[in-house]
């Protein structure tokens, strides 16, 4: 089984959120059904993408999982102090803080707010790049329109299992940037194309 996005790639898969290996459900399963096809065919000229093309859709996942991935890191770097500041400051109001006198409780409280809300604002101020960035934008918006593709595709009766493509929505997704340069594709050996 490949153990990085990169080999899934070569060998026609993709890694979804959890790390997960999938093959990619092949464009004429999903074109099989008129109204996903025809879904395919409208959403590819709004955001000017091929989603009935294997290759094109499998270095979309592939972007698509970078992007997650990058963001993944950054989430877990801060969720442990975020928790233990956060969820943390309950039980030692609970236990210390209520006490003391007034003015270590307002202390407390400023401290603990500031922590947060510090926190909060790092993880914003990291992540912030990434989420203005248009290309990367550009690459989630094709993520959501082909995931309702497939979801027109298996109610319309293709077999395609119910997780599929097995990734979330995303928040940032709604407008397609035409001005955006494209990423590159990623270079493969010849003879490695999607199953």
């Amino acid at each position: 089984m490949p153990k990085n996005d990169y080999q899934a790639l070569q060998n026609g898969q993709f890694v979804d959120d959890g790390g997960e290996v999938h093959d990619l459900i092949p464009s004429t399963v999903i074109a099989s059904v008129p109204a996903a096809k025809d879904a395919a065919e409208r959403y590819g000229r709004e955001v000017r993408f091929d989603f009935l093309d294997d290759r094109a859709v499998l270095h979309m996942l592939y972007r698509r999982s970078e992007d997650t991935g990058k963001a993944g890191v950054l989430g877990c770097l801060f969720v442990l102090p975020l928790f233990v500041f956060g969820a943390g400051a309950w039980p030692f109001w609970d236990l210390v803080a209520s006490q003391k006198p007034r003015p270590f409780q307002i202390g407390f409280i400023v401290a603990e707010a500031v922590i947060v809300g510090g926190l909060l604002l790092a993880l914003f101020l990291l992540r912030r790049r990434s989420l203005l960035d248009k290309t990367n934008r550009n690459t989630r918006c094709r993520a959501r329109l082909y995931r309702k593709i497939v979801v027109i595709a298996r109610n319309g009766g293709a077999d395609i299992p119910l997780l599929y493509p097995y990734y979330g929505m995303y928040a940032t997704s709604r407008k397609f940037y035409p001005e955006a340069p494209e990423h590159p594709v990623p270079s493969l050996p010849e003879g490695n194309n999607s199953k």
